[in-house]
């Protein structure tokens, strides 16, 4: 399939999605938040220097009476929810800026890995907006309330070494070997037992919301199907055997 406002490669299980409107640093605009799609190892990324900046002002600048509760809830919500509820590693290569809705795009990501030029900002309220995209749930959850509320009314920029620091990012490194630090987690995620990826992160998703109790029913349950899978058996055989296992994501 072709787009206009992403690109899309898939090789071998591993899913590129890189956000491709590099001469406005991939704001976002109406048409690119719609191109969709998924896969089974996906890592997302922007073209040129930044990793995405956000809502392009410029391309709305024209709008009178523009709802900014249905832009968030037609284009900016979906987007966030698919990420969280996609059942593979999601992987944020954070190449450069990330800003505003762009930066809860990467903070929705299961794992960021960043240049060491690369930088986050919640720049909502230097045009008197609040956050949104999921910025005010992931950042109290990354770096406490204290921080978070500096963040994001104060709009400081954070760079990779400190986002780092803070637990906001996974890994730092230098640009030019961004593509090598991204591929040892595609490489290892692209032939691990995706089923049971798959159900711990919807168990760490549902962690934040629920008590012990609830939380060692959920891992019951959910051994219980892990337990069934293709891949269990795959990996107690290949344990007997003295083997590295060959897991099928089945």
């Amino acid at each position: 399939m072709s787009y206009e406002t992403i690109l899309f490669d898939n090789l071998n299980g591993i899913a590129t999605l890189t956000l491709n409107r590099p001469e406005v640093f991939n704001a976002f605009n109406e048409q690119q938040s719609f191109e969709d799609k998924s896969i089974r190892v996906l890592v997302i990324t922007g073209a040129g220097k930044a990793f995405c900046s956000g809502q392009d002002l410029k391309s709305i600048a024209g709008a009178e009476n523009r709802s900014l509760r249905e832009s968030i809830d037609k284009r900016y919500n979906p987007m966030i929810k698919a990420i969280r509820n996609l059942p593979i590693p999601v992987i944020c290569r954070l190449n450069g800026v990330a800003a505003g809705a762009g930066c809860s795009l990467a903070l929705a990501c299961d794992m960021i890995v960043a240049s060491e030029n690369a930088s986050l900002i919640e720049v909502f309220v230097n045009v008197g907006l609040v956050l949104d995209s999921g910025s005010s749930y992931f950042l109290p959850r990354l770096v406490g309330s204290a921080r978070a509320f500096e963040l994001g009314t104060m709009g400081s920029k954070v760079s990779a070494k400190q986002a780092f620091e803070w637990g906001m990012v996974n890994r730092i490194c230098a640009s030019e070997e961004l593509d090598n630090e991204v591929k040892k987690l595609t490489d290892y995620y692209s032939i691990a037992p995706t089923k049971a990826i798959a159900l711990m992160k919807k168990m760490l998703n549902k962690s934040f919301q629920s008590d012990l109790d609830t939380m060692l029913e959920c891992e019951a349950q959910y051994q219980e199907i892990a337990g069934r899978s293709e891949d269990n058996k795959e990996g107690v055989k290949a344990f007997n055997e003295k083997r590295k296992p060959e897991f099928k994501g089945r």
